[in-house]
């Protein structure tokens, strides 16, 4: 019989019969589970709740050593990087309080499939279509709160609470730290929680028809348990890839998003040629207002990451040209130049999970310290965009 820590459902689809075993993700019990099903019934494949990218991770954990960094910031994927970092540190929190990594039963499930030579099927969205989901249905500046707000509690000395451990033990990492969002915004649940268990159930449907297997172990989080079952029971005559293509297309930019950092610029080049055409003393001070604004606020942001001295001089000088073409940021700018200043030693990636598991270690670690940079030189040159814009306005009305 299951404990209750690791509740299990069947369910015959055709000629196949699924077990649904519900764990949680820092049990040893729920390892052991796993284990003890594998190697006691003659199972024909095994499904994890994992996606091919943390599947990666699960099986080439030195995959960030070989990451190009420059690539990384020129394709605008600092944030998704962090975004992971941070959660890669929640994790080990969790590792280092309880002795037992999270995820502990998917490396099981890997680990005797590959003894047994099972086929291992992969039924989780990727995790990076997840977070362009989320982003691309929240404001700007919810976005911007869910993704400090994520770091500042990921980042956080205070020890990990019961209402957190407890949580844990029925989700995965995302759905844990987005709760509080999740609770105030159906449709943040409906991303983290609802489209998963739909694409979960497609994507085990499309694996059936595939392979045809006649027994699988189906390894999720608890929290998945229910919602998959009733999927899988109730969407009989789904077309699978129909579905798994919904699910994974991403929000369209909308047209008026990709318009007003145009519009800014416009309205701040009007300002300048306004300034001047009224006077040359006015437009020299609404000029200098520019550079001293956007380019110290840049600079500040730089400093705050601990930048080199030469990326400062290089922030203070670029961010107010970048901020004046939206297809350029300050941080592509301050990032590659801190990346050739201060390039990372072998050392700093292999150590790179660990530095970032305490706020310390962000700084003293050369990848995440260049992150930083890049991160806080954008803000600071966002902000001084607005400021900037505002402080024109002043002089121009006086």
């Amino acid at each position: 019989m299951d404990t209750p820590e690791e509740p299990s459902i069947a369910i015959r689809l055709g000629d196949c019969e699924l077990t649904l075993l519900g764990t949680a993700h820092i049990s040893r019990a729920s390892e052991d589970k796993v284990r003890e099903l594998l190697q006691g019934h003659d199972y024909d494949a095994v499904a994890v709740e994992l996606c091919p990218s943390r599947y990666q991770a699960f099986m080439d954990p030195d995959a960030l050593a070989r990451m190009d960094l420059f690539s990384v910031i020129r394709q605008g994927r600092v944030y998704m990087v962090v975004a992971s970092l941070a959660l890669a540190a929640y994790q080990q929190r969790l590792a280092d309080r309880f002795g037992i990594e999270p995820g502990a039963e998917q490396r099981a499930a890997i680990a005797v499939a590959r003894e047994r030579q099972l086929p291992m099927l992969l039924v989780d969205r990727e995790i990076g279509v997840t977070l362009k989901r989320i982003a691309g249905n929240l404001s700007w500046w919810r976005r911007w709160r869910l993704f400090s707000g994520l770091l500042a509690t990921l980042l956080s000395r205070e020890e990990v609470s019961e209402a957190e451990i407890e949580r844990f033990k029925e989700t995965d990492v995302l759905e844990t730290n987005f709760a509080a969002f999740a609770a105030d915004h159906r449709e943040l649940a409906a991303l983290l929680i609802q489209e998963r268990d739909r694409y979960i159930a497609a994507r085990l449907r499309e694996e059936l028809a595939a392979r045809r297997p006649e027994k699988v172990l189906v390894v999720l989080g608890a929290g998945h348990l229910k919602g998959v079952a009733e999927r899988l029971r109730g969407t009989a005559e789904t077309d699978p890839q129909a579905e798994i293509t919904t699910l994974n297309r991403l929000p369209p930019t909308r047209a008026w998003s990709r318009l007003i950092p145009w519009l800014i610029v416009a309205l701040i080049l009007a300002g300048f040629g306004y300034g001047f055409y009224r006077s040359p003393g006015l437009g020299l001070q609404v000029a200098l207002d520019w550079v001293l604004i956007n380019g110290g606020l840049s600079t500040l942001g730089a400093a705050l990451a601990a930048a080199h001295p030469l990326t400062l001089i290089t922030a203070f000088l670029a961010a107010p040209l970048t901020s004046l073409n939206p297809t350029i940021g300050a941080g592509l700018v301050t990032g590659a130049v801190e990346l050739y200043l201060r390039r990372p030693r072998v050392g700093d990636f292999g150590r790179l999970r660990q530095d970032t598991a305490s706020l310390k270690g962000w700084w003293r670690n050369r990848v995440s310290r260049l992150f930083l940079v890049f991160l806080f030189s954008t803000l600071g040159s966002a902000i001084g965009t607005y400021i900037a814009g505002f402080r024109i306005l002043e002089r121009l009305l006086a």
